[in-house]
């Protein structure tokens, strides 16, 4: 059997490459991923070079902030484009190592899986009244929070390759230049690298996956369903009792390796289905997952499916950032504003397009127009733009339309 190091070669470390998104902000030597692409097989062959000879060393992140929430920040390290490619590399393969090991209730950063399909499982179990308690979980700061030593031991228990270990190493253990300032974490991994949500997926189907499937389901009374995507997670059950047992027990269990769960943001939830007839406030439990609010909606015929709406504090982030993004682009020519303008928009309502969820979508749009208008008009004191001017030009450069383009619950014959 080939090594995993083996696999590495230059026609995998090309596709690897070529997996980098256009556009993508340089590391710390300042190349472009067009750069690296003027000299790409030279590039490519030296690096399968380095690495043969146990010479490559991944270069220290450059780190930036970018905006969470009101006087909050994420930070993001951004790698050097030699190492996106080593990254992408390594990722390809382990993705290939674990595909058949990881469990159906991970649903993130995997090939033809996707959020709308964990909201999928979910409404599944919520129809089959097995949502009738739900545990919402958040994981405080999961990546930086990852045992290195932990996560090793668990990659060592399907990969014997010496070489491949150390190569996920040097992915590991680097520093980060955050300004001018230098430091080098002992653990965690790194937001930003391509890697990690690899690295993140291995971690929690041991962590998270794997025991509930093993040691938890098999205790319960009742059905018990885990629905995760990334290190965002909740825990379905039919009854009360398999909740409560659980949600004592999970917090244990995530500090045994590192992890602790957010005591504002974690809780059990009652949510069970309304019965038919008067809802006397029935219906009112919500609980928040992948950037959509679940709750029990009504529909015309009088029963009761599981509703998803776009939760408030995403909304007001995606009016906000478009608000953002026409400021600063305002003096740019029209055609160019209106062509990334649909972009963000068609992205923006493919994925909260769900169905149930048009009135989650339509304040985006109008958002979206008035913005542009007010920002357009703020190009110049001397001509100023008037709605009707506005609404000549958005004939010429019409914006996307609300529009429910994902079905996540199939409505009844």
């Amino acid at each position: 059997m080939r090594s995993l190091s083996s696999l590495l070669d230059e026609e995998l470390m090309t596709a690897a490459f070529d997996r980098i998104r256009e556009g993508a902000a340089a590391g710390i030597d300042g190349m472009t991923k067009s750069d690296y692409a003027g000299n790409e097989a030279a590039n490519i062959r030296s690096l399968r070079e380095k690495m043969k000879a146990g010479q490559y060393r991944h270069a220290p992140v450059r780190r930036v902030h970018i905006p969470k929430g009101p006087g909050k920040t994420r930070p993001i390290g951004i790698s050097t484009v030699q190492d996106k490619v080593v990254q992408n590399a390594l990722a390809m393969v382990l993705e290939a190592l674990y595909e058949p090991v990881f469990l159906d209730s991970s649903h993130g950063f995997r090939p033809r899986r996707g959020a709308h399909d964990a909201l999928r499982a979910l409404n599944g179990a919520a129809l089959r009244g097995e949502c009738n308690w739900v545990i919402e979980a958040d994981i405080q700061s999961f990546f930086d929070s990852i045992d290195r030593k932990l996560l090793t031991e668990m990659l060592r228990g399907r990969i014997a390759d010496e070489t491949f270990m150390r190569l996920i190493g040097k992915c590991l253990h680097v520093g980060v230049l955050d300004g001018e300032q230098y430091s080098e974490p002992d653990e965690g991994t790194v937001q930003g690298s391509t890697l990690s949500p690899m690295l993140g997926n291995i971690y929690l189907h041991n962590v998270l996956d794997a025991w509930f499937e093993r040691d938890v389901r098999p205790r319960m009374r009742g059905k018990a369903l885990l629905v995760r995507y990334a290190d965002d997670f909740v825990i379905a059950f039919e009854h009360q009792d398999d909740a409560r047992r659980v949600m004592e027990v999970l917090p244990r269990r995530m500090a045994k390796y590192g992890l602790n769960l957010h005591p504002d943001k974690t809780r059990l939830i009652r949510f069970e289905r309304p019965p038919r007839g008067p809802s006397n406030g029935s219906g009112r439990a919500t609980f928040d997952f992948l950037g959509f609010t679940a709750y029990w909606r009504r529909t015309r015929k009088g029963s009761w499916v599981l509703g998803l709406k776009t939760r408030k504090a995403r909304l007001a982030k995606a009016i906000k950032a478009i608000g953002d993004w026409c400021r600063r682009h305002r003096h740019e020519p029209i055609t160019e504003q209106h062509a990334t303008l649909k972009q963000k928009l068609r992205g923006h309502f493919q994925y909260f397009g769900v169905n149930g969820n048009m009135r989650g979508l339509r304040p985006v749009a109008r958002a979206a127009t008035s913005l542009w208008l007010k920002w357009l008009r703020r190009r110049s004191q001397r001509s100023k733009l008037t709605w009707q001017r506005l609404k000549d030009l958005l004939e010429v450069y019409p914006l996307p339309a609300p529009a429910i383009t994902v079905q996540i619950w199939a409505p009844r014959p």
